[in-house]
């Protein structure tokens, strides 16, 4: 193996992630590759998408994983459903929903957005006055804001568009795997998430899951998906049948890894999973706490996978993230946008979420503040 590739130090990733990876997910990364048009491969592909259901908790059919990161799945869901002239509504409340409203403008179509304070989450009621004034094609929402550790109320957004045709995109890149996510339950039409999050996989892949709803929108287009790659009305007839039709070669490795990956969540159980994030994550806070420092969120919104912690007056932002970095192999995340030099972000997704990680990363902090 090369020197450099020998000399990667092995880092205790606790940012906004990639998340760390577990032993046998590593392992499964680094079976003998397979051609994507072999029959066990298939039989991974199968057993992918069914697990994918269980995590979404759905029914769904077209519940896949694109290759391509979380944002090639935001891009999915945007390009196989926004057509030009389509009014589109989207929740703002940190960068994700920003990169919503620019791919939607993107494709032509009419948005609007309600914007709330970074840190806070949205107001329904907000939602329900717009809602009366205007009909949308699609309304859209990120449900664990990445950049701010705001949990938005994706379940009771989607019980103002009951019995509407309005369709229904929900963002769970940092959700899936970290807290529960019920897209039927909840009415959510098409939903996207990543592997490097909750589910502790690389990144590269991007689940997607879209309704029955949805997959008529995409059938009953005017004009052709303007994205060959990601275009799903060509996609599905790879994943889908007993004969599979060539669309692109897919990432046969990575998709071994994120097949390990979601066993290793089923096997441990989905309740268990939730809690073990919660119970991690109050560890943390309560350690945070004890160090003199504040939270941004308040406890109602909060999430467990991502705390935003204020920077204290008098800390130097990079200054302390660098001494993590160097002297005790630990990575957290920057803010962004106004939080910018605000707040520190720290992960606590997936393989991460573990008793010896939290007390390595409260007494690193405590050092190198």
């Amino acid at each position: 193996m090369h020197e450099q590739l020998e000399n990667i130090d092995e880092i205790l990733l606790m940012g906004p992630g990639p998340s760390c990876i577990a032993p046998s997910v590593y392992s499964a990364l680094s079976q003998p590759t397979l051609g994507h048009m072999d029959s066990d491969f298939i039989s991974i592909m199968d057993t992918i998408k069914e697990n994918l259901r269980v995590l979404f908790q759905t029914d769904n059919r077209l519940t896949v994983p694109m290759s391509g990161t979380g944002s090639a799945g935001m891009e999915t869901c945007f390009v196989n459903l926004v057509e030009t002239g389509d009014n589109v509504l989207i929740l703002v409340n940190g960068v994700f929903a920003q990169r919503m409203t620019d791919v939607a403008s993107r494709l032509g179509a009419n948005v609007d957005t309600i914007e709330f304070e970074w840190g806070t989450p949205v107001v329904t009621d907000q939602v329900r006055d717009q809602l009366s004034k205007k009909d949308y094609q699609l309304l859209c929402v990120v449900h664990a804001e990445t950049s701010t550790g705001v949990c938005n109320p994706v379940e009771e957004i989607g019980q103002l568009l009951a019995g509407s045709d309005t369709l229904y995109i929900v963002d769970t890149v940092t959700s899936l795997g970290g807290i529960p996510v019920k897209i039927d339950t909840w009415g959510v039409d098409a939903v996207y998430s990543g592997t490097q999050k909750c589910l502790s996989c690389p990144p590269g892949l991007a689940p997607i899951s879209f309704s029955e709803r949805a997959i008529e929108k995409l059938q009953n287009r005017k004009n052709k998906v303007p994205n060959w790659y990601l275009d799903l009305s060509m996609i599905i007839n790879y994943w889908e049948g007993k004969k599979r039709a060539y669309h692109h070669t897919a990432p046969v490795n990575m998709l071994y890894g994120l097949c390990e990956a979601l066993n290793l969540i089923l096997e441990e159980g989905l309740d268990t999973v939730f809690a073990r994030h919660k119970k991690y994550h109050e560890a943390l806070v309560k350690g945070i706490e004890n160090l003199g420092l504040d939270m941004l969120v308040d406890p109602g919104s909060r999430l467990p996978m991502l705390n935003a912690v204020k920077i204290p007056d008098g800390a130097d932002d990079a200054a302390v993230r660098n001494a993590l970095r160097k002297e005790h192999k630990i990575e957290i995340g920057a803010g962004l946008g106004p939080l910018a030099g605000k707040v520190w972000r720290i992960g606590l997704m997936g393989h991460t979420a573990r008793e010896e990680n939290v007390d390595r990363f409260l007494n690193a902090l405590g050092k190198s503040l």
